[in-house]
């Protein structure tokens, strides 16, 4: 076992222990969450001792590094997330390897994976991306749209051809009134969640928590949480 191996294995193994008592304080079945290591910045050699440890989940937010990382990755059964900001110019790439876009937050990038997604002849999970810091109508800090534009978006994806609509996700803001009260915010996206799932029981995927706070997004009921830095360690500067 080579020393990166030692120390994957080891952050993930401290990772389940705290996703494993998570769900045991909040009366929940193990099974119910799903890690998705986010291995932005990180080499596909990474992805490949992650995969040989057992995770089936990984996540990137920028296509420039996604591509060829997904790529060099291609004999793997992985499913790739892209879970960040994504421009139109960008969507072609990132239908060819994403399984799930966790980013959608506006019709036109409805319309423009769902022409990416038929001329590949793939399905595409979607989620809504769900901005808590957004005004009414407006768009967050780091994407996404604000709550009441969730029902706008999701009867665009129940009408768009190769999309599915899998549920929704958040980042905790940084701003706003849920600012440093991730618990709250969380228990937030559950309610919007609950409201989805009242007409569209199949989009029940809740992504949310990072690190930092996915024992609050557990609690609340996330069914997936996005951990980079507690498994893959502190990230190198860019540029």
């Amino acid at each position: 076992m080579t020393d990166r191996t030692a120390e994957l294995a080891e952050n993930l193994a401290r990772v389940e222990e705290r996703i494993t008592a998570a769900c045991a304080a909040a009366g929940r079945p193990r099974d119910e969450v799903t890690l998705i290591v986010v291995t932005k910045t990180y080499p596909a050699s990474d992805v490949r001792i992650l995969h040989g440890l057992g995770v089936r989940d990984v996540a990137e937010n920028r296509d420039q590094d996604a591509a060829p990382k997904a790529a060099a990755c291609a004999d793997l059964d992985l499913t790739w997330h892209f879970v960040g900001q994504l421009q139109t110019n960008k969507v072609r790439s990132v239908v060819g390897y994403a399984d799930v876009v966790q980013s959608v937050d506006r019709l036109k990038l409805v319309s423009s994976l769902s022409a990416a997604a038929e001329r590949a002849g793939r399905e595409l999970g979607c989620l809504i991306q769900v901005a808590l810091d957004a005004e009414s109508g407006g768009r967050g800090d780091r994407g996404g749209v604000a709550p009441d534009g969730v029902e706008q978006l999701a009867a665009a994806l129940d009408e768009a051809p190769g999309l599915r609509l899998g549920g929704l996700m958040t980042v905790a803001p940084l701003v706003g009134e849920y600012a440093g009260r991730q618990r709250a915010a969380f228990d937030r996206l559950m309610d919007l969640s609950t409201a989805l799932r009242a007409t569209r029981p199949a989009a029940n995927m809740v992504s949310a928590g990072m690190s930092a706070d996915l024992e609050d997004a557990i609690a609340a009921g996330a069914t997936h949480v996005r951990v980079g830095t507690a498994v893959l360690g502190v990230r190198p500067k860019l540029g």
